[in-house]
């Protein structure tokens, strides 16, 4: 397994912009694959967005589509999450999750590797 620590999430008003970033500890972090998933109150763990080892490829979920826009870093182990236009509905603690080698899929349960989670809170 590898540690994984999120950071940027805070306030911020509904049409507004946040990124979030997550810091990998593994030197080999180009083989993992990466995602984010984000947890409302009251509400299960829902996939966000997912970009694969080697050819970083990307799946995102409908709903953030054309508003989130998922990056890594290799040379950083890091992965980014850059959110636009965001909605109240948004508001959750999003959590980055790690698969070692390709994988670019939805099932929480496949990663094995999480973080402790940030909290993003979108106001109207």
């Amino acid at each position: 397994q590898v540690q994984l620590v999120e950071s940027g999430g805070r306030l911020v008003q509904a049409g507004g912009s946040v990124r979030l970033s997550c810091v990998a500890s593994e030197r080999t972090f180009g083989i993992y694959s990466m995602a984010w998933f984000r947890q409302a109150p009251g509400k299960g763990r829902e996939f966000v967005a997912a970009i694969s080892s080697r050819s970083g490829s990307i799946k995102s979920a409908d709903s953030v589509k054309g508003r989130f826009t998922l990056s890594r870093d290799d040379s950083k182990n890091t992965v980014y999450l850059q959110m636009h236009a965001l909605k109240p509905e948004d508001t959750a603690v999003y959590y980055c999750a790690a698969y070692e080698l390709w994988y670019l899929g939805v099932e929480s349960g496949r990663y094995d590797s999480w973080g402790q989670g940030t909290q993003v809170t979108v106001s109207s």
